[in-house]
């Protein structure tokens, strides 16, 4: 009797460790390699041309930090581990956070199919429909003087149509200083003053303590659909603007290839630095990828490009690791490809 009661409390104690060690939220985030994804089912240019190759999307997963997890990625190479505070800013929900991911891929989307299109000289027309506030940070100055979901139209008099007019005026700014915004709420027109503070994590940036979204309404011809599903984020913007660009022209750019890459794209087909190269290095490798782009940064020491670098050698792929600064530097180098030999 004595035995199954101590056997019973022994049991009883192991599965609420294991219940404890892989369920229990610890106040981190676990980012690993991810997936590389063909982008053929989820870019569709109305009767767009087919090619040989692929273009694909690479991924980081991530995820809240179990116990189990965390001494898992504590050992494992190219997992990171964060305060879950430097993921997702305090005052920012789960949903919040989610949903501005989700707006940003779509900006992504939207600025890769500007790029491509005026690359291939095909018929876009843009127009800007304000900039929107998507989320408000607790502990910064926006925080009791804007809302989810404001229209901002001018700072300080100066017409706002686009998100990089309102963060390039803000930056040229010191802390502790105003901007008198003038906002719409409810279709009510508002003017709010805010005062500019460092960020709790980036002391050396200064805002208001908003995410922003710029709203246009693009309209391309021949149409183009996209069928990216719950995945966030803007660094798939130069794969998705190659991959447009192939189905909108009669040349197979892949030339045969699978290609793979990253980095976020601007409306002026720029390619910026992303988070976690490294990763996406590595799911590329594990997919058999030929080609990484990988953004250059203009050549600065630490770019992305030294960091894909560093992670091929370190895995010891054969993959090709490209460094590029714009779309055009992307669309050249495929360009001077020779055609894979079957």
């Amino acid at each position: 009797m004595f035995r199954n009661k101590r056997y019973i409390i022994s049991t009883a104690i192991m599965i609420a460790i294991v219940i404890f060690m892989t369920y229990y939220k610890l106040p981190y985030y676990v980012y690993q390699p991810g997936d590389a994804s063909a982008l053929d089912p989820v870019v569709e240019v109305e009767g767009g041309y087919e090619s040989e190759g692929n273009m694909h999307l690479v991924t980081v997963r991530g995820g809240p930090a179990t116990p189990a997890y965390y001494l898992w990625a504590k050992i494992r190479p190219h997992y990171d581990i964060y305060p879950i505070d430097q993921v997702r800013p305090e005052g920012i929900s789960h949903e919040e956070y989610f949903q501005t991911q989700l707006h940003l891929m779509e900006s992504s989307q939207e600025a890769a199919t500007v790029v491509a299109y005026e690359a291939a000289n095909k018929s876009i027309e843009i127009e800007y429909k304000g900039v929107f506030i998507l989320s408000v940070m607790d502990d910064m100055p926006a925080k009791d003087v804007l809302q989810i979901g404001d229209q901002i139209i001018s700072v300080d008099g100066m017409k706002v149509e686009q998100t990089s007019e309102l963060i390039d005026y803000v930056e040229g700014k010191e802390e502790g200083e105003t901007v008198d915004l003038t906002i719409v709420r409810d279709g009510v027109e508002l003017t709010k003053t805010v005062s500019l503070a460092s960020f709790p994590h980036m002391p050396d940036k200064i805002g208001m303590g908003i995410t922003l979204v710029t709203d246009r309404e693009v309209e391309v011809d021949p149409p183009v659909n996209f069928h990216s599903g719950n995945i966030g984020g803007p660094s798939a913007g130069l794969m998705f603007s190659l991959e447009i660009y192939d189905q909108l022209t009669e040349g197979d750019l892949t030339k045969g290839y699978h290609v793979a890459g990253t980095g976020e794209i601007t409306y002026e087909g720029e390619v910026l630095r992303i988070g976690g190269i490294d990763k996406k290095v590595v799911a590329a490798h594990r997919k058999g990828m030929d080609i990484f782009f990988a953004p250059n940064e203009n050549g600065r020491e630490g770019s992305n490009y030294e960091e894909a670098l560093k992670a091929a050698e370190e895995i010891n792929t054969e993959m090709k690791i490209v460094p590029v600064d714009s779309f055009s530097d992307a669309l050249h180098y495929l360009e001077g490809l020779e055609p894979k030999s079957s």
